[in-house]
């Protein structure tokens, strides 16, 4: 599980900013909150909320980034490419840094540091908690030999390969293609999310075939699909999946066909007559729904983190509460998955904690977030939402 993350100079943010999920043991929540193996408690759900173009989006990004970083950065990147991290355009050549720290399904604890410009890594350190936290590799850039300075304890990666490590890429990533078992145990993510370094993925044709497509391969996730949007009232009995052949581009040769899984709405009218709807007919949230669901579902089905920007997008208020209550309930969420999402929507206010809620405010180019739970004088009794538009929180649109 997530514990926490923190970033410097990246995007919007310039100074040292941190999202955690962790709770305190006085904290008394409205839900989504677990206690993990490690025995601390920590939220499942943690929503994000600030005017447009406040940085909301560059809040989640560093977690996406991070991920990708750690796990497929050796093989995403060619060895002249440049990271695709971006600093605050007041402070371009200063490096940004990341950080973040969670356990795995064992309950061991682990913290990774990385400090970069796009050209190199400058710092990078992986440690794990026993008693306390000791280093397991630390990796530092020497500007004189223009080499990095390896030292690792129980990691196990072959000094020989490890002193190779290119400049652009993760040691964690680099060691898993070598078979490293530690490596391989980190890179092991799963991260489900609509956004990546050019920020959230439009509602488009690709989308919702790439849902279609991950519906087509896990059948008892497209039935829950199926169950849960039929029962959302938006008029659906049924969605059915067909594979079918998509028109030649201009690009392509004349006989050249792809195949790929269209779906189709299911309705039945008032004389029991069934009729089938191609899903591009459909209304925008229903399309918006089932294309969340293929980020949501899997989450919730195998554990990890669903990170979701402008989570209520095209959807109705009144639909967030029954797909958060999927990350609250155990049953639809054995494994202790979370989800961290942003939204424009007020309707989360009063469905979370002050403890995971963040707000987020920019004031001269330069990007903030905070807890809610850190302003002084918020009672957990209080109507956030009430209170948030009334602009007694900040981090609003002063229109």
């Amino acid at each position: 599980m997530l514990h926490s993350y923190a970033f410097t100079n990246v995007q919007s943010f310039f100074e040292r900013t941190e999202v955690s999920l962790r709770l305190t043991e006085k904290a008394s929540t409205r839900g989504w909150v677990r206690t993990a193996r490690s025995g601390l408690r920590v939220s499942t759900a943690a929503a994000a909320l600030g005017a447009n173009g406040a940085g909301k989006t560059s809040l989640l990004k560093p977690l996406a980034f991070l991920t990708w970083f750690v796990s497929a950065s050796f093989t995403g990147l060619k060895p002249e490419q440049t990271i695709p991290v971006e600093a605050h355009f007041a402070a371009k050549e200063e490096p940004s840094e990341f950080e973040i720290e969670g356990e795995d399904s064992e309950g061991t604890i682990w913290r990774y540091v990385v400090r970069m410009t796009p050209r190199h890594v400058i710092h990078e350190a992986l440690y794990r908690k026993k008693e306390r936290f000791g280093y397991v590799f630390v990796r530092d850039w020497d500007e004189g030999t223009r080499s990095y300075t390896i030292k690792q304890q129980d990691f196990g990666f072959n000094p020989t390969e490890a002193s190779k490590v290119r400049p652009n890429a993760s040691l964690i990533a680099t060691a898993a293609q070598y078979g490293v078992e530690v490596a391989k145990h980190l890179t092991d993510s799963k991260l489900h999310t609509n956004i990546d370094s050019a920020g959230r993925h439009g509602l488009d044709s690709q989308a919702l075939f790439g849902a279609a497509d991950f519906f087509a391969q896990e059948a008892s996730l497209q039935e829950q699909m199926k169950h849960l949007l039929s029962t959302w009232d938006l008029g659906l009995q049924d969605i059915r999946l067909r594979e079918v052949n998509l028109k030649p581009t201009v690009t392509s040769a004349p006989d050249e066909q792809q195949k790929v899984w269209y779906p189709w709405g299911v309705h039945q009218s008032r004389n029991g007559t069934v009729h089938e709807v191609p899903f591009f007919h459909e209304s925008t949230g229903t399309q918006a729904a089932f294309v969340l669901l293929s980020e949501l579902l899997p989450a919730l089905a195998n554990g990890g983190i669903a990170l979701i920007d402008e989570f209520e997008n095209d959807l109705h208020p009144l639909m967030i509460a029954p797909i958060l209550s999927l990350f609250d309930n155990p049953s639809t969420n054995p494994h202790g998955a979370q989800i961290i999402l942003s939204c424009h929507s007020a309707e989360v206010l009063n469905l979370l904690h002050k403890a995971q809620i963040y707000l987020v405010e920019k004031d001269q180019c330069e990007s903030r977030a905070w807890r809610l739970d850190s302003v002084q004088g918020v009672r957990s009794d209080d109507n956030f939402a009430a209170k948030y538009l009334s602009g007694a929180y900040g981090a609003i649109p002063r229109v």
